[in-house]
C-alpha cells in the first residue's frame, strides 16, 4: 500500500467532519511530499527542531500542528507558522505561547491537554488543574492564545473498553466546560483523541480530529538523530 492509497482508506473511515492530523514525525520530506499530493494538507510533529526543518522545506499552505510534549524555551522556534498545538499542560506554556505569539502579531490556537491514560508517561492536566487553569486571571489576559478544545491521548492497551471509558471521560469534560465555561465561544469545539490504533473508538466517542502516523506512513523510523 501506499501513502496517497492508505490517506484515502483512513478518510473513508472518518466522518466529513471529523478532521485528519496526519502525524509525520520522524518521516522525511519526500514521505510528507506524497501526502500533500494526496491531499492532505494537516500534519503534526512532535519534536519542534524537526517541525522547524519540515516547514522551511515544505509547501506553505500546510497546517501544521505540535502534538508533543512542548518545552517553553522551544516555542519561540514555532510561534511565527505553527497552527495549532495540542499539548499545552501548564499555565507556564500557554503564557510563553501567548507572548511569543504577540511578537509576530499572531493568535495561536490552542488545545488543553487532559490527562487521562493509566500510565506515568504521559503529560497533561488533571480534570482540577484544567479548571484551575481557566479561571485564572492570566487565563483572560492571554490575548493571544485561542483555547479551542481539548486534547488527550489514551492508555496504551489491548484494552478496548479502558480505551473507550477514557476517551468517555475526555469527551464529558469538554462537554461539562463547554456548558459552563465556553458557552459564548463557538471556537471551543474541537476535541484531539484517537491515534492510528484506536481513533475509530475515538470518532465513536466524539472525537473531532484523530492523530494518525503509522496508518498512513508505515511504522515510524527511529532515528537517533531526532
Amino acid at each position: 500500500m501506499d501513502i496517497a492509497s492508505n490517506i484515502r482508506l483512513v478518510l473513508a473511515e472518518l466522518p466529513k467532519d471529523v478532521k485528519l492530523v496526519a502525524i509525520s514525525k520522524t518521516k522525511t520530506v519526500e514521505e510528507i511530499l506524497r501526502a500533500y499530493q494526496a491531499g492532505q494538507r494537516i500534519f503534526g510533529e512532535n519534536k519542534v527542531q524537526e517541525l522547524v526543518s519540515k516547514y522551511e522545506q515544505l509547501p506553505k499552505d500546510i497546517e501544521w500542528h505540535l502534538v508533543g510534549h512542548l518545552q517553553t524555551n522551544k516555542v519561540k522556534y514555532i510561534a511565527p507558522f505553527v497552527h495549532m498545538i495540542h499539548s499545552v499542560d501548564s499555565m507556564l506554556l500557554l503564557k510563553e505561547i501567548d507572548k511569543q505569539a504577540k511578537k509576530h502579531n499572531r493568535i495561536i490556537s490552542c488545545l488543553l491537554e487532559v490527562y487521562i491514560a493509566k500510565e506515568e508517561t504521559k503529560f497533561g492536566l488533571s480534570d482540577q488543574e484544567i479548571y484551575e487553569l481557566i479561571e485564572s486571571p492570566y487565563f483572560t489576559e492571554s490575548n493571544n492564545v485561542r483555547i479551542v478544545g481539548l486534547m488527550g491521548m489514551a492508555t496504551f492497551t489491548d484494552n478496548n473498553d479502558q480505551i473507550r471509558h477514557e476517551f468517555q471521560h475526555l469527551a464529558m469534560l469538554f462537554k461539562k466546560l463547554k456548558e459552563s465555561k465556553f458557552a459564548d465561544n463557538p471556537e471551543f469545539k474541537e476535541i484531539s483523541m484517537g491515534m492510528s490504533s484506536d481513533f475509530l473508538i475515538a470518532v465513536e466517542e466524539g472525537s473531532t480530529m484523530v492523530r494518525v502516523g503509522s496508518k498512513i506512513f508505515g511504522e515510524r523510523n527511529y532515528n537517533p538523530d531526532h
